[in-house]
């Protein structure tokens, strides 16, 4: 049976360790980490591939609300909080499934259950082969095998692709959204570059198309990750 790693980000101590109880219980569940605040958690799922992620939403300094808002988060959500008044929030958010507290260890099941089966599905499909992008007064389609890199202008993007170059408003997060990093990775603030174009990489740049491209502090360790393990 396929292992699913997940965290934990709760700051009431007896509600974490319900949580981790229940995960232990559960065969497909491997817990990676649990953590007593949003902004701790969050560094770490900026860097370690996350399949589930139990979040409480009433928080100090960061809520998980805010997280969500402030991140991309690629995991299953599976949001635990007291407050029913956030389910809404929560789903336009995209969560997997709301777990109000007290919940009893069938409806955590059936969470984790869904999570199991949006995991099973997204394996299964076809790689993404190419998006739209909204460039002057059209969509534009591009395959993603003909990216270079993505440079950001002020307000615009300009897609950078073997034979063209594109200018479009879409900013890098709906970029980081659409795209997957193991194919087209975000290596700074202004850039995004396509993994299998590189050349080379010295001194904290990477050379592709001529160009030189800075690697920043943010995005150095997840870039690295990628480049070491191929995914």
């Amino acid at each position: 049976m396929d292992k699913y790693t997940c965290v934990i980000i709760e700051d009431e101590p007896l509600a974490l360790e319900k949580v981790k109880s229940f995960v232990e219980k559960v065969p497909f569940l491997q817990l990676s980490a649990t953590f007593d605040n949003a902004l701790t958690g969050l560094a770490y799922l900026n860097n370690n591939k996350t399949d589930v992620l139990f979040l409480d939403i009433n928080m100090d300094e960061l809520s998980g609300i805010e997280l969500l808002e402030s991140t991309k988060i690629n995991s299953q959500v599976i949001i635990t909080t007291a407050y029913q008044e956030y389910a809404l929030k929560g789903y336009e958010l995209k969560i997997t499934d709301y777990l109000l507290k007290p919940f009893t260890f069938n409806r955590f099941l059936q969470a984790v259950n869904k999570a199991q089966e949006n995991l099973t599905f997204r394996s299964s499909e076809p790689p993404l082969e190419f998006i739209f992008v909204k460039t002057e007064n059209r969509l534009e389609k591009i395959m993603l095998n003909e990216i270079v890199y993505i440079e950001g202008m002020r307000d615009y993007r300009r897609i950078h692709t073997l034979n063209k170059k594109i200018m479009t408003l879409q900013n890098f997060s709906e970029f980081e959204k659409l795209i997957p990093s193991s194919l087209i990775c975000r290596v700074h603030k202004s850039y995004m570059v396509a993994l299998n174009k590189i050349e080379s990489i010295e001194r904290g740049r990477i050379k592709v198309a001529d160009q030189l491209i800075p690697i920043s502090d943010t995005y150095k360790e997840t870039f690295y990750q990628h480049i070491q393990t191929g995914a």
